[in-house]
C-alpha cells in the first residue's frame, strides 16, 4: 500500500521551502502546499527558510490565517513553521533545512517560485514508497511570465530533460527533490558552503550521494511549474546562467577529485571548455550565415558555458546569488 494512503507507520515529512524576498510567490505558493498536505495521511510539516538577512518573510509567513490554517498535526492540521537563516548563500538555507528536519524522516524541497502540479505530493511519496531510495527526483516545467522573443523560444532554454518514472539518475537540483534524511546522514552529507553564493551545491550534494552508494529515483508524475520572471527572458540572463553552470561544473569537478589526480582533471576541463566555447562560435556564425535562430541562439548559450568552464578551471568564481 502506497505511503499516500496507509493510516499506520507513514514517515514523518517536512517540506522546506527556500526564500528570499520573493512574498508574492510565498503567498500563492503555502495554501497550496497545505492542499497537497491533506492528501496523504502522512504527518507533514511545512518550514519557510528565510535567507533574507532581514526576516523579510516573518510578518507573511506568521499571520495568523497560517496559525489558523496550519494546525499543530496532532490534531489532523498542518503545522507551517518559520526559521530565519541570516547567512548569506542557499547552500546555508540548505543546511538549515536538514538541521531542521532532524526529526523527520522525508525532507522534500521545493522553490518559493515554484507550483506543484495536482498530486505532486502523494506521487513523491508514492515512488518512495515502491523504492525505497535515498532521493525521489521530480520534472520542474517552465511557465513563463511574460511571451519570450523569438530567440529564447528558439533555444529551448527552459526546456529540462525528463525520464520515465522509475529511471536511476545521478544528478539533480533541489528544486524538486524527496530526500531520505536516515540515508543522507549515513552518507554524512551536507551542502557546501564554498558554493553558497555561486550556486552549485545542490549539484555537488546529489553527485556525492549517487558516488557513495544513495540512489535516486525519478518519478515524472511529480511535476512542478517553474514561474520565469520576465527578468530571466533575457539574452543577457540566459548566457549569465551558462557561464554560471560551466563555471560551477568545473569547480565541483575539482573539488571532487584527489589532489594528486587535480593537475589531469583541470587540463580536462580546460580542454572540454575550449572545445566548448570554439564549438559555440562555430554554431552560432553558422547559423547567422545560414539564418537558424536556434543554432545562433544555442551556439552562444555552448560558447557562454565553456567560457565559465575555463574560468572555474583556475579558480575563478562567479557569484549568482546575490544576498545583502
Amino acid at each position: 500500500m502506497s505511503l499516500a494512503n496507509r493510516s499506520t507507520g507513514d514517515p514523518r515529512v517536512v517540506i522546506a521551502v527556500l526564500t528570499y524576498r520573493r512574498p508574492a510567490d510565498l503567498e500563492e505558493l503555502l495554501p497550496e502546499l497545505l492542499d497537497q498536505a491533506g492528501m496523504v495521511l502522512a504527518p507533514v510539516e511545512i518550514i519557510v527558510i528565510d535567507n533574507d538577512p532581514d526576516a523579510g518573510a516573518r510578518t507573511l509567513v506568521t499571520d495568523t490565517r497560517w496559525v489558523e490554517t496550519g494546525e499543530p498535526a496532532s490534531t489532523g492540521g498542518t503545522p507551517i513553521r518559520y526559521v530565519h537563516e541570516p547567512t548569506p548563500g542557499i547552500a546555508s538555507a540548505r543546511n538549515r533545512a536538514l538541521q531542521e528536519g532532524q526529526g523527520a524522516d522525508l525532507l522534500i524541497f521545493i522553490d518559493d517560485d515554484e507550483r506543484p502540479s495536482s498530486h505532486w505530493l502523494v506521487q513523491l511519496l508514492d515512488t518512495y514508497s515502491t523504492y525505497r531510495p535515498a532521493a525521489v527526483v521530480g520534472p520542474v516545467l517552465s511557465q513563463y511570465d511574460i511571451e519570450p522573443d523569438q530567440w529564447i523560444r528558439a533555444g529551448g532554454f527552459f526546456e529540462r530533460r525528463r525520464f520515465t518514472t522509475g529511471t536511476p539518475v545521478s544528478l539533480a537540483a533541489t528544486n524538486n527533490l524527496l530526500l531520505d534524511l536516515a540515508q543522507v546522514r549515513r552518507l554524512e552529507l551536507s551542502f557546501d558552503e564554498r558554493f553558497g553564493l555561486s550556486g552549485g551545491s545542490d549539484s555537488l550534494f546529489t553527485r556525492q550521494l549517487h558516488q557513495r552508494g544513495g540512489q535516486m529515483i525519478w518519478c515524472d508524475e511529480a511535476i512542478v511549474i517553474d514561474i520565469v520572471p520576465a527578468d530571466r527572458l533575457t539574452r543577457e540572463w540566459v548566457l549569465q546562467r551558462a557561464f554560471r553552470m560551466g563555471n560551477t561544473w568545473s569547480r565541483i569537478n575539482l573539488d571532487d577529485t584527489d589532489r594528486a589526480k587535480r593537475v589531469l582533471v583541470r587540463m580536462n576541463l580546460q580542454a572540454r571548455g575550449a572545445a566548448r566555447l570554439c564549438g559555440g562560435i562555430v554554431r552560432y556564425i553558422a547559423g547567422s550565415l545560414v539564418g537558424q535562430v536556434p543554432l545562433r541562439a544555442r551556439g552562444l548559450r555552448t560558447a557562454a558555458r565553456g567560457a565559465g568552464m575555463l574560468a572555474g578551471s583556475v579558480g575563478s568564481v562567479y557569484h549568482e546569488y546575490k544576498r545583502g
